[in-house]
């Protein structure tokens, strides 16, 4: 392995693969290990060549983590994930706090506010599900339960799950709010 193959391949990467700086670096780190015959760690030279590849990515703004966690955010979002989990998603790829809390205040302007946010969320969530009023089929109590439990599950509040789930259409979710709806008593079905 030579600075420029290592460089090279690192361009290569963030051509196909939108990445954070942590996962940039453990991609580096691996190639690096794999151009070893005993797959040993990168030498200090290897991880001084590595340091400097991802400065001059951080330079050219091939990496930003701010960006990456917004679009990511998005993306999550998108998929029914809520803000909570969001977060916890970011927090585990690396991405620092202060990103985070941008990328989740971006999807609060986004969508009008946080709990607005958390309601779109779950709202995707239902429709990706088929929960709620995107079912095709018929609903029983069993049945009923079970789509709130797997919205708890996903990190929905319990209101707000029963709120979606028992919802007749998907025009009236548009009116439900999303605080009202967290600030529901679990009352339990015999």
């Amino acid at each position: 392995m030579t600075p420029d193959r290592l460089e090279r391949a690192a361009l290569h990467y963030l051509e196909r693969y939108a990445a954070s700086r942590a996962r940039f670096r453990r991609v580096l780190v691996e190639k690096v290990r794999r151009s070893h015959a005993d797959r040993s760690p990168p030498g200090a030279e290897e991880r001084d060549w590595i340091a400097a590849i991802e400065e001059k990515c951080v330079a050219l703004g091939l990496l930003d983590d701010r960006r990456y966690a917004e679009m990511k955010a998005r993306s999550l979002q998108r998929r029914g994930m809520p803000p909570g989990r969001i977060a916890q998603w970011l927090r585990a790829r690396g991405i620092a706090a202060p990103d985070i809390d941008v990328a989740l205040a971006a999807l609060a302007a986004d969508d009008g506010g946080s709990r607005a946010s958390t309601l779109a969320a779950a709202i995707n969530h239902a429709r990706r599900r088929r929960f709620g009023p995107f079912r095709t089929r018929p609903v029983d109590a069993d049945r009923r339960r079970r789509e709130i439990a797997a919205m708890m599950r996903a990190g929905f509040p319990y209101g707000l799950a029963s709120r979606i789930v028992d919802a007749p259409d998907a025009e009236s979710l548009a009116d439900t709010d999303p605080e009202e709806a967290r600030s529901v008593e679990f009352i339990a079905e015999d």
